[in-house]
């Protein structure tokens, strides 16, 4: 794991020292995968977004590891989940033999983890986390809050996150189920409160407010083109179509990705934009990894 220390750790974000945007990227050792992000407080004063690439090694597969994470009421819970999520991931056991139940366990882990340090603080955070790990030809997305993952396939946008929100009726029904309530206030709110379903965090509404993650597995195949992961910075003013058409024609990661966030503040979004491009390299060498994949 030399190389992936030296080589490719400097690719997460530290914790935002100013206000100035931040981009970057990088390239798998194995080249089946290239990724870049591009991070900006855009119009508002705080920056509260964090986001995480990463390649490890794990039982001698060469493992990406991408995440977007949207923090509310501070950035405390996005730094710490950006830290630790992937670390505690990957020391599970079940990690390669049953990666979905590992990822669950995961989110709910470092949730109640994050919860505990948080015993002396008086203000409430949360965040969402929008997390992508590539597997050999397996792509796992995993999702809690209104951060989203979208795939270009055969050219094709396609959503494989769902964004957690009060007002969805099944989300709704769980919410009230276990003694809470939705209510409008400007948006519909968990408790009149927070306007996404499910987070890390969030202590005086946890019941309520879960950090169980949705968990998508896309077959990395030469039909898969690239992944886009990106705060509601992005989404609340570009769509998933617009997105993709935007990249499509970009080979460089990084610079789609900072495509992305400038449209979006030139569009006009009010938040922290932050956007992670994944794209997967093999549909560039012929068939014959589509084939074998």
């Amino acid at each position: 794991m030399g190389y992936l220390n030296s080589v490719l750790s400097s690719s997460s974000n530290q914790v935002h020292a100013d206000d100035a945007p931040v981009s970057g990227g990088g390239l798998s050792q194995n080249g089946k995968f290239s990724y870049g992000y591009a991070s900006s407080p855009g119009k508002r004063s705080s920056m509260e977004d964090f986001y995480e690439t990463r390649i490890d090694g794990v039982d001698g597969e060469v493992v990406g590891l991408f995440g977007v994470f949207d923090g509310h009421g501070g950035a405390r819970a996005a730094e710490y989940v950006k830290h630790n999520l992937f670390s505690n991931l990957i020391r599970h056991p079940k990690f390669i033999s049953d990666t979905k139940s590992a990822i669950a366990d995961a989110y709910n882990h470092t949730d109640s983890e994050f919860l505990k340090s948080e015993n002396n603080q008086h203000k409430d955070a949360g965040s969402t986390a929008s997390t992508a790990i590539l597997v050999g030809d397996r792509l796992l997305v995993a999702n809690v809050g209104d951060s989203r993952a979208v795939i270009c396939r055969g050219g094709t946008a396609i959503a494989v996150s769902r964004d957690h929100k009060p007002d969805q009726t099944d989300e709704r029904q769980r919410i009230e189920d276990a003694g809470g309530f939705v209510m409008w206030a400007g948006t519909w709110r968990v408790g009149g409160v927070l306007a996404v379903s499910r987070a890390f965090g969030d202590r005086l509404l946890k019941q309520y407010v879960v950090a169980d993650p949705e968990i998508q597995e896309v077959k990395v195949d030469g039909s898969l083109e690239f992944l886009i992961l990106a705060s509601d910075g992005l989404w609340d003013v570009v769509t998933n179509e617009e997105a993709v058409s935007m990249v499509k024609p970009i080979q460089d990661p990084e610079d789609a990705a900072k495509r992305l966030m400038q449209e979006a503040y030139q569009r006009g979004s009010a938040d922290n934009i932050t956007i992670v491009v994944v794209r997967f390299l093999g549909n560039q060498e012929g068939s014959s990894r589509g084939a074998s994949a």
